[in-house]
């Protein structure tokens, strides 16, 4: 299984086109992905791991619904710890797939399908059921979740209205209103489930990013580059206070400035 991760770039593997990767995965995983970058977050990848050696992928952690780079990372670590565990080696280029570009993400795929057939001879385990194991990472039900919701909604504003039209005419049964009212608070207990899910995400992205900057930050405080022109210029760049007038072309001329400054200094 090893040498699954040395193929070579002329193999056969990396001349697969896209359209049969896409049927391959779809069909596979029963899915609808209409392109490879759709397949950048790393979920898709892990499942066909877990189809592959079911049980070795911890599905819960899977995060089917990533959109920041910091969920789609957490789901290649995922993947790297599994290639790990079965001692593939295959360096998984992060950096570039969660950029979503196809053709590094198509090249990944070419090589999951060359490792996945060289498992199973390309034969789907009849036992596997995607479906099921998707929704056991928790993710799917917030798709599901958002579509039961804005029909609980138009149903709600359709109640209302029916309400407005009944008093007139006829009283609303009581079992049913209680009915709609309970669907009603079940919909919305989801909705702000998926709010404070959002929430979370948002925040561990925020500090993902101060981090980068942080280490930025420090790296222009050692005394060997500190007092560079272009350290200075980045520094100014992070301690601007005002987002109304961004820096850049200050940071810019004072760079040039110490640049020639620099320059006629070496000429003399």
């Amino acid at each position: 299984m090893a040498a699954a991760g040395n193929i070579g770039m002329m193999d056969g593997a990396y001349f697969v086109g896209r359209n049969e990767i896409l049927t391959w995965i779809n069909a596979t995983l029963q899915l609808n992905l209409t392109r490879v970058e759709e397949a950048a977050s790393g979920a898709v990848q892990c499942q066909m791991m877990d189809m592959v050696h079911q049980g070795i992928v911890p599905m819960h952690k899977v995060n089917f619904d990533a959109r920041s780079e910091y969920d789609m990372i957490q789901n290649y670590k995922l993947l790297q710890e599994v290639f790990n565990k079965l001692k593939i080696e295959k360096h998984i280029e992060v950096n570039k797939l969660v950029k979503g570009r196809p053709l590094d993400n198509l090249e990944f795929l070419q090589w999951l399908k060359r490792y996945c057939d060289s498992v199973n001879g390309g034969i789907m385990n009849e036992n596997y059921n995607p479906v099921e194991r998707r929704c056991k990472g928790g993710k799917e039900r917030n798709i599901r979740g958002s579509q039961r919701m804005s029909k609980s909604l138009q149903s709600s504003n359709l109640g209302n209205r029916g309400s407005i039209d009944g008093a007139k005419q006829v009283n609303m049964a009581p079992n049913s209103t209680m009915e709609t009212s309970t669907a009603d608070i079940q919909e919305l207990s989801e909705k702000i489930r998926d709010m404070k899910s959002s929430l979370e995400s948002m925040e561990k992205e925020r500090d993902f990013y101060y981090e980068k900057l942080r280490c930025v930050e420090i790296f222009c405080q050692k005394p060997e580059v500190e007092h560079l022109p272009m350290t200075k210029a980045i520094l100014k760049i992070l301690y601007t206070n005002d987002a109304k007038d961004p820096p850049e072309a200050e940071a810019e001329t004072d760079t040039e400035v110490a640049a020639n400054e620099s320059m006629e200094a070496e000429e003399r």
